[in-house]
Formats: structure tokens, sequence, C-alpha cells
């Protein structure tokens, strides 16, 4: 499993690099070292971003429009005989897609591996919630 660095972790969570450290200074994210340098272990951060994710209120945002492809760490792989459920947190948003299960282990897809979500244009839903 990848070892990522703080601010790779921290991109990945939505914070700064200075966060990240704190978290690891007050014992919340665990770090390695990797070749005299700080790191997070990819399932760690994974598991750590499942903690931190809130599920957004409705109505909190005045405008928006989510970005057709989104960076984010893989939290979760859910396997059958034909098909995988793939579950992603990509800052504060949770990003779930299914593909077939050759799919998912051709690219080598488990908790901690970095993956990017493309969410076609077509069905991407853009809302302006009442004032």
């Amino acid at each position: 499993m990848p070892n990522l660095r703080i601010s790779e972790a921290a991109s990945l969570l939505g914070v700064s690099d200075d966060t990240v450290r704190r978290w690891i200074d007050q014992g919340r994210l665990r770090s390695v070292s990797e070749h005299g340098r700080m790191a997070i272990d990819g399932k760690a951060l994974a598991a750590f971003a499942q903690e931190l994710a809130e599920t957004p209120e409705l109505g909190g945002t005045k405008a928006a429009s989510a970005r057709n492809r989104m960076r984010g760490i893989v939290t979760r792989v859910l396997k059958d005989g034909v098909m995988a459920q793939v579950e992603m947190q990509a800052g504060p948003f949770r990003v779930v897609s299914l593909m077939s299960r050759e799919a998912a282990e051709e690219l080598g897809l488990e908790p901690g591996s970095l993956a990017v979500a493309s969410i076609k244009s077509t069905h991407v839903v853009v809302e302006i919630p009442e004032a």
C-alpha cells in the first residue's frame, strides 16, 4: 500500500499541510517514516477520511457546480462475482462507483489507493437553493 506525502494527504482531505501535521501531533492520524520523511499510510488515511466525512446540509450553499474530475482516495471496495462497488473520499465528497469486478482488479483499487472520479457532464445536476 502506498505511503502519501503530508501535502498529498492534506490535498485529499481538503485541509492544509499544517492541519495534517497537527492531527499527527495530536495522535489523531498516524504517520510513518519513509526515507527520513514523514508520510501517511494510505489505508490509515482512507479510514481517517471516512471518520472526517460529513453529510453536507441541504440549503447551505448559495450557488455551486461540482467539477467533472475529483481526485480522491479509495475508502472501500466491495466485490461479488461480476461487479464491484468502489467508494472514494474526494475532500468532503463521498463518491460511489459501480464497475465490473475485472475493471476494479485491473486498476488495483483497494482502500488507500489514489484515484480520480470522472463524472459524465450529462449526468451532473446543478442546483441553486431557495433564499
